[in-house]
Order: structure tokens, then C-alpha cells, then sequence
């Protein structure tokens, strides 16, 4: 198969890069990166020295692609599939990538940094940092409930790029300061937990969940099968 994606289910950019190739119904091979075992993470050096992940490798361009909104925008080229993540207007296609940077940036950095820190030890804990990552999301919250007033979607009238970014980002977000005290957030998110790409997504997740920091706080529908 052409394209494969280095990835792990329990990433939330790897979510990401995966709801948009269930959008596009694209078929891919999936390879779970075990980033602590020494002899696989050489390995994936070699592909992409950086270490991050998702990156996707496409043998018929020999090509490999990291970072997940390139990744998204390499597909809606090259492998256009049964939808578009980006808009085709100039306008709505600059919303999109200005949107998809904020569910990245002020959503799942600071998700991100809460539950990091709970990974620390004791003595190695920022108390600051994660208060400072509440007020961020307080304040991405609050914009949000703004912006979904009077939208379905982030952009335009069909699920796209700023979705695949939203829903990975709220999922985990939500464990940790509840979408339900903004009306028109929670809406959205419900919008997407419901999304069959989403689904699918958190399903193939669901194994891994138990090592999720903030596992207690998953809600229990995320636990078993619908």
C-alpha cells in the first residue's frame, strides 16, 4: 500500500491526521510507533529525525510528510478521497487554516500541558504553568461558545481541517475543564463525538485509554461500545 501512517492511538494529533483519512476513506497501513522501546524508536529516527509524531510515508511519491496540518493538506492534493478538509475559496481556506491553528495551539497545547504535568514526578511539577494552561483554555473556551453561536461547523457548512484539529483537542480538553457550562461549545462537541470518523477514532483508542493521565475522568460512553 502507498501510504503509510507512523502514529499511535492515543495521541491526539495522531487523532488528527486518522479522523481526516476516515473523512476521505482513503486506505493507509498503520504503524504504532513504540517510541520507548530503543530498537523502534532508532528506527523511526531514520524516517523522521525529529521524533515526533504522526508522519506519513507515501512510497509512490517517496515522499515522507510529518506535521498533521501539512499532512491533511498533502492529502487533499494527492489523495483527494471522498472529501475535501480545505476549502477551494481563498477566504474560507485562510479561516480554516486560521482555526485549525487555534484548536492546535490553544486547545491542545495547554490540554497538553496539564497532563504532562501529571506525568511528573513530585518535585518536577509546574503548578504555574498548568494554572497559566487553565486560563488558556478558559479563554479558547470562551471564544469558541462565541464563534458557534450561529455555526455548525467551524467554517463554512461541512466538516473540515479545523474539525479534524477541534475534535482530538475537545475530546481530551473536555477530561480535564468541561465543555458543559458553554452551551454552544457543548453543542459543537457533541457535533463531533458524533461525527463516524470520531467514532472510529476513539474506538481504535479505547484500548489505550487506560494509560491516559486523566483516565478517571473520561466519560464512561468512551468506554464501551455504542
Amino acid at each position: 500500500m502507498s501510504l503509510t501512517l507512523y502514529f499511535h492511538p492515543l495521541a491526539s494529533f495522531c487523532h488528527k491526521v486518522l479522523i481526516a483519512l476516515y473523512e476521505k476513506n482513503v486506505a493507509f497501513d498503520g504503524y504504532i510507533v513504540d517510541l520507548g522501546n530503543p530498537a523502534e524508536a532508532a528506527k523511526y529516527l531514520e524516517l523522521w529525525p525529529v521524533g515526533k509524531i504522526p508522519v506519513l510515508r507515501d512510497e509512490a511519491r517517496q515522499r515522507t510528510v510529518p506535521e498533521t496540518t501539512i499532512i491533511i493538506e498533502y492529502l487533499d492534493r494527492h489523495y483527494r478521497g471522498a472529501a475535501q478538509m480545505l476549502p477551494a475559496e481563498g477566504e474560507q481556506r485562510l479561516d480554516a487554516r486560521l482555526w485549525d491553528r487555534f484548536f492546535d495551539h490553544y486547545v491542545s497545547v495547554p490540554m497538553q500541558k496539564i497532563v504532562g504535568d501529571r506525568l511528573r514526578a513530585e518535585g518536577e511539577r509546574d503548578p504555574k504553568g498548568v494554572a497559566d494552561a487553565h486560563v488558556s483554555l478558559a479563554t479558547a473556551y470562551d471564544m469558541l461558545d462565541r464563534h458557534f453561536r450561529d455555526k455548525t461547523w467551524t467554517v463554512g457548512e461541512t466538516f473540515g481541517i479545523a474539525e479534524c484539529s477541534a475534535a482530538p483537542a475537545l475530546f481530551y480538553a473536555d477530561t480535564l475543564r468541561s465543555v458543559e457550562n458553554h452551551a454552544h461549545l457543548s453543542a459543537y462537541y457533541e457535533r463531533l463525538m458524533d461525527r463516524p470518523s470520531v467514532k472510529r477514532t476513539l474506538a481504535e483508542a479505547r484500548p489505550y485509554f487506560q494509560f491516559y493521565p486523566y483516565r478517571e475522568r473520561l466519560k464512561e460512553r468512551f468506554l464501551k461500545d455504542a
